[in-house]
């Protein structure tokens, strides 16, 4: 191996054991390296393929003993059909502009942030993240990433309508491969739950990669018996990482994924 080779080749640690934040009464580990070199792209969408995730500049994938209930998803666009209730929010949404923007963390982004986080995952490990910190999580990065902006229609107001000047309702973390769209965080204003912008944004990010000519959109881990992390399954067809392959599946019903080892 060249001097090149030993410091452009990724070096993988593993996290000391914790509580698992998805399923009670469980422990988690983590195996992960950092994207800092000038491969970091092409590192991380070798690893995003194989079930890798990613936090500012870590790419981490669980490495729990006997679990591997972390299951990583992605939805196949040129497949994927809305269902009926999925065709009703996108409707209650075609109002919102979107936009996709370099990833600069913003004072109006930030506020909307934390009015998802108090809401939503008060007692989670976000909730004390100062602006600092959230401008960390979205700066950070040495990957083609993009911040997706969702904005109401400009207010009456406005004397002077300015193009995208709406008030932030959604933002998406996102970041762009060869093969697709990874979806790295979600914050939506809470008060708007009737239009369910969490699953729009799903919506969105299928149908913006499908204009891109990208095949996929990930969405991370689905993790049977986690509550917060059952809405994955309802984007159908769809693709799970078991046992390094990607399986795809058809339906909702539990019982018809193979089941993972360690269960």
């Amino acid at each position: 191996m060249t001097a090149v080779e030993r410091q452009t080749f990724p070096q993988f640690f593993i996290t000391a054991e914790g509580a698992c934040p998805y399923l009670p009464g469980r422990r988690e580990r983590k195996v992960f390296t950092h994207l800092v070199s000038f491969d970091a792209p092409e590192v991380h969408e070798l690893l995003t393929k194989t079930g890798f995730r990613r936090s500012q500049n870590i790419a981490y994938r669980p490495a729990c003993d006997g679990c591997n209930l972390c299951i990583p998803v992605r939805i196949p666009v040129a497949d994927f059909r809305m269902n009926r209730t999925m065709r009703k929010i996108w409707r209650r949404n075609a109002d919102l502009t979107a936009r996709f923007e370099r990833p600069i963390a913003t004072a109006e982004a930030y506020d909307l942030f934390r009015a998802y986080i108090e809401a939503r995952h008060a007692d989670g490990s976000m909730a004390g993240m100062t602006m600092q910190d959230f401008a960390a999580m979205i700066e950070e990065t040495f990957l083609d990433t993009r911040l997706v902006t969702y904005r109401l229609p400009q207010g009456p107001a406005l004397a002077e309508p300015r193009p995208h000047s709406g008030r932030l309702v959604a933002c998406a973390l996102t970041d762009v491969h060869t093969d697709g769209l990874s979806m790295i965080y979600s914050f939506y204003d809470p008060a708007l739950a009737r239009r369910s912008l969490g699953t729009w944004m799903i919506l969105e990010h299928v149908e913006r990669a499908r204009r891109m000519g990208l095949a996929y959109v990930y969405l991370g881990y689905w993790v049977p018996g986690s509550a917060k992390m059952g809405y994955k399954q309802r984007f159908l067809p769809q693709e799970r990482l078991i046992e390094n392959e990607w399986i795809r599946i058809e339906t909702e019903d539990a019982r018809l994924f193979p089941e993972p080892k360690g269960k």
